[in-house]
């Protein structure tokens, strides 16, 4: 579902990071980025390491100010860090769901419910009292998203979320964004891999060296030349073996 309305506006973003070489003296790493997204939209943000796209996401979400430049997000993003394991808090996913509305103040009741909703809403139920750190790379991930819905968050950043997952885990995590679009949340992902998700994409954008070098229709960059941006085209085909080599 896209509505129209814009969730995420940025303006002219900058970030600089002092430079380690004496002959400069800042680093850019987003240099001018505008860009907006819409309510209920799925963005994919693709780049090679080091294009921005990291940094873009801690602007996004709070956890770092832009140097310059306007940055207007309708409401707080959930985030979905690459290593899903580092944002688990509790030993258990029930536990782990629990933290975010008891630092809420809601009531023990209503704590109980929003936890089995939420760990119902990834399909982590059964697994409610199963020890965290014992969870497939792709149920951590599931977890992950457990805890922001239980805060009611309408905007979701994904961090690289095929990091480490095998195929099976792949698909879980695709499962689940598919289900969180059609609810109609707003979802971002950034990634590099781009074969994996620009199907379910219906915005795209490609940063490059700090740059904005592409926005619009997924279909309509995938005639051009992306590898001189650092990311190999996802329709290449593999068709024998000597096709599987990068």
């Amino acid at each position: 579902m896209n509505n129209g309305e814009q969730v995420i506006v940025l303006t002219d973003v900058i970030k600089l990071f002092p430079s380690e070489d004496a002959a400069k003296k800042f680093n850019v790493a987003l240099n001018g980025i505008s860009l907006s997204i819409k309510q209920g939209s799925l963005t994919v943000i693709g780049g090679a390491n080091g294009s921005g796209k990291s940094v873009l996401m801690h602007i996004i979400s709070g956890l770092d100010d832009a140097t310059d430049g306007s940055v207007q997000v309708a409401s707080k993003p959930g985030l979905v860090f690459q290593d899903a394991a580092t944002q688990l808090l509790g030993d258990t996913p029930r536990e782990d769901v629990a933290i975010g509305p008891k630092n809420q103040k809601r009531t023990k009741k209503d704590i109980q419910k929003i936890v089995t909703d939420s760990l119902s809403a990834v399909s982590l139920l059964e697994k409610a009292d199963y020890p965290a750190e014992f969870l497939s790379g792709g149920e951590k991930r599931r977890l992950a998203v457990a805890s922001i819905l239980a805060m009611k968050r309408d905007i979701l950043i994904f961090d690289e979320p095929y990091a480490n997952l095998d195929y099976p885990g792949i698909l879980e995590v695709n499962s689940l964004i598919r289900q969180l679009s059609t609810e109609g949340k707003t979802i971002l992902i950034l990634t590099h891999e781009l074969e994996k998700c620009l199907g379910m994409a219906d915005h795209f954008i490609i940063l490059y060296k700090g740059k904005k070098v592409f926005d619009g229709i997924p279909n309509d960059a995938l005639s051009l030349p992306l590898e001189n941006w650092g990311i190999r085209n996802p329709l290449t085909r593999y068709e024998t073996i000597e096709d599987l080599v990068w």
